[in-house]
């Protein structure tokens, strides 16, 4: 089963940027869809953003326009670019792979542990 481990999270200010990536162990990398979710204190885990195995993209509404996904099969490694980060950012940052471009978190069976993202007003 593949294992994922994400990074680049941290502290930034309203309206800096943050690149989150997530490596993966295998090559059957170039397989699997991949997403982003976010969790914040106290609230369910949300979708963010998934990419499909040929680059096919879903954003959601609240982060359209700011956060890119991309992915990098050749590296076996996916990535998050996030413009114009506000407050209500903040959340524990996830990856997670699986077989279909959803934003349902329980279509997605592997999940790495997760990167703080801070956002300060």
């Amino acid at each position: 089963q593949v294992q994922l481990v994400e990074s680049g999270g941290g502290l930034a200010q309203a309206g800096g940027s943050l690149r989150l990536s997530c490596a993966a162990s295998e090559r059957t990398f170039s397989r699997y869809v991949m997403g982003w979710f976010r969790q914040a204190p106290g609230k369910e885990r949300e979708f963010v953003a998934a990419i499909s195995r040929s680059g096919g993209i879903l954003h959601a509404d609240s982060v359209k326009g700011r956060f890119t996904i991309s992915r990098n099969n050749a590296e076996n490694t996916m990535y998050l670019q996030m413009n114009s980060l506000q407050p209500e950012d903040t959340a524990v940052y996830y990856c997670a792979a699986g077989p279909l471009i959803v934003r349902m978190s329980k279509y997605y069976d592997t999940w790495g542990q997760g990167t703080q993202v801070t956002v300060s007003s």
